[in-house]
């Protein structure tokens, strides 16, 4: 198989797309060599910035046949037109999370690869920092004993900052505020911590003074297959934290980064804390543990690549992906129920009956 790295090109040149192509630019496993957006501001200013090629149109980059994969940084209503066209050329998708606006849209995304034997990776990337993949090993060597509970937060002050010109002000495109933008990415390790989520209890609250559409703080319960419960909660008017907890019979351990390198991912390990408390010997002889250097946006890039070479999913895989948005809209049924549990399944079924009613209307 070649060594060289394998060549992507990039779609919607926002903020996001400027820090998965610096991320790129440290890896030797991919490398981006074209960007497109609408706006030829945008073209212009990414290519002057970033040294990547702007692309006149979209069907440049579908048809150029030197490129294998098409990362997606879109706006999430079109994350499905796009992947579906990325697909219909031969060329792998990668789209940022959440894989869809709706789980109805993430389930026809997964579709497209046994349709047009491509691959999705999803970009689910707080799985892969380096402290969450310390727990997930301690978890698996038996160090914690058998887990029970999870705990975990992701906040920020976004909705102090939100104006009706910002698609996160509305709730159809950002449903549930942080619960879908935020508490997403922790359902996601949450499922990679404990395996798999099959109901969820939500509450929430608007109490941003900027008078958004959507909910800005979010409480979420979670039951696992296993029995095992969680909880994620998040605020999405106040400073930024990301942290996890997970408590098992024979110990716990706790993650936390500092939020302000959330877009300098290879800076975590500088300022991050991770420890690991045994026992009953409590708080006194608590474990401060290193954490490894990471970069988690490389990371989920190569292992793009790495399905780009192979024609197989990585662990970012679509499946994955739907079963976060899932949860999320498991989270919102029961936030319309006053908090009365929702469960997965439910979510499930009913987004694969109105797909399955959308196809009979188009036959």
């Amino acid at each position: 198989m070649s060594d060289k790295p394998v060549k992507a090109g990039i779609v919607g040149l926002g903020r996001w797309a400027k820090v998965l192509t610096k991320a790129s630019k440290k890896s030797k496993l991919l490398e981006i060599i074209v960007g497109y957006s609408r706006s030829e501001e945008k073209r212009t200013a990414f290519e002057q910035e970033l040294g990547v090629r702007a692309a006149a149109s979209m069907q440049a980059i579908l048809t150029d046949p030197e490129i294998q994969g098409v990362i997606l940084t879109v706006p999430n209503e079109q994350h499905l037109p796009m992947a579906r066209e990325v697909a219909k050329s031969g060329k792998h998708v990668y789209t940022e999370k959440p894989i869809a606006s709706t789980l109805e849209d993430g389930l026809e995304i997964a579709a497209l690869q046994q349709k047009y034997g491509i691959t999705v990776t999803v970009g689910h990337s707080a799985r892969l920092m380096a402290g969450i993949r310390k727990i997930g090993e301690a978890i698996a060597a038996g160090e914690l004993g058998r887990v029970a509970f999870i705990e975990a937060n992701f906040s920020n002050e976004r909705a102090l900052e939100l104006t009706p010109k910002t698609w996160r002000w509305y709730k159809d495109k950002a449903p549930g505020g942080p619960l879908s933008q935020l508490a997403i990415h922790q359902f996601d390790v949450m499922q990679y911590l404990g395996g798999e989520v099959v109901a969820a209890s939500s509450i929430a609250s608007k109490l941003s003074p900027v008078g958004a559409e959507v909910d800005d703080q979010s409480m979420t319960l979670l039951k696992f297959a296993d029995g095992k419960i969680g909880y994620v909660g998040s605020c999405w008017t106040s400073p930024g934290v990301f942290a996890v907890r997970v408590f098992g019979s024979k110990g716990l351990m706790h993650y936390e980064i500092d939020f302000g390198t959330w877009d300098t991912p290879d800076k975590l390990h500088e300022s991050s804390t991770l420890y690991i408390q045994r026992g009953k010997s409590g708080y006194g002889s608590r474990e401060e543990l290193k954490v490894p250097p990471s970069d988690m946006f490389r990371t989920e890039l190569e292992l793009f690549a790495e399905s780009c070479k192979t024609g197989k999913p990585n662990e970012l895989t679509a499946e994955n992906g739907n079963a976060a948005v899932a949860i999320v809209n498991a989270a919102l049924r029961s936030i319309e129920r006053k908090g009365q549990e929702a469960t997965i399944s439910e979510a499930m079924e009913s987004a694969r009956n109105a797909n399955a009613n959308k196809a009979q209307h188009v036959a």
